[in-house]
């Protein structure tokens, strides 16, 4: 696979110029899990039969995130997409964040707050927006101000952003009506297999429910 994956791509999306995770966590580890399964989707590894995650095929990607994870699913009994999601989360931020600063994009940081609280960030390592973070946002506002056929990856990258509720922090100077119509027209587009989209539908639906129970603890434990 060459080029930047999902999780690449949703990481520096989700981390602001300052190299602060906006998203917040566990969102985060959610998404980037959600985003594993969209890239072995896309990669005709797994599919969705029967409302579970399925391998239909086993042969490496080429790239050890995936292929760990691509190995774990095909070892035990299928599972529902948000079962996944719970499993694969751990540790994913730590690893896709070595990757990028590993990779040249991003440098680590690590202060304390108020010289006692440690803080680790990840700004670019150029100062400025790492470019490739700028083509993903430019290519999802071409798509939602667009009206034409949307590419796969995009459209994927689009349902991911959706799902963790970074959309409404990337897409601001967009009429918030537009952009809920445009992702759901893309949703419906003939974009991709069948199989794909079916694992995009319920890897959402997945993500929305971990989402919204792990806010709904959070809400609980400091009430």
């Amino acid at each position: 696979m060459d080029g930047l994956l999902l999780t690449d791509e949703l990481v520096l999306l989700a981390y602001d110029d300052g190299g602060v995770n906006r998203l917040g966590r566990p969102h985060l580890d959610y998404g980037l899990a959600g985003a594993v399964l969209l890239e072995l989707a896309l990669a005709r590894r797994v599919e969705v039969a029967d409302k579970r995650l399925v391998v239909t095929d086993p042969s490496p990607t080429g790239v050890p995130l995936l292929d760990e994870a691509l190995t774990t699913m095909g070892s035990g009994r299928p599972r529902k997409p948000k079962d996944w999601i719970g499993k694969l989360a751990k540790g994913l931020p730590d690893r896709v964040l070595d990757g990028l600063v590993v990779g040249g994009v991003l440098r680590r940081e690590s202060d304390r707050v108020l010289l006692v609280f440690p803080r680790t960030r990840y700004p670019s390592t150029t100062g400025a927006e790492p470019s490739v973070e700028t083509a993903a946002r430019e290519r999802m506002v071409a798509a939602l101000v667009g009206d034409g056929p949307v590419d796969a990856r995009t459209a994927a990258l689009l349902a991911l952003t959706r799902a963790v509720g970074l959309d409404r922090k990337l897409f601001r100077e967009l009429p918030k009506e537009r952009v809920k119509a445009r992702v759901t027209e893309i949703a419906a587009g003939d974009w991709a297999s069948a199989a794909v989209k079916k694992a995009i539908e319920e890897m959402q639906a997945a993500l929305m429910v971990a989402t919204t129970t792990a806010a709904a603890i959070s809400v609980t434990t400091t009430s």
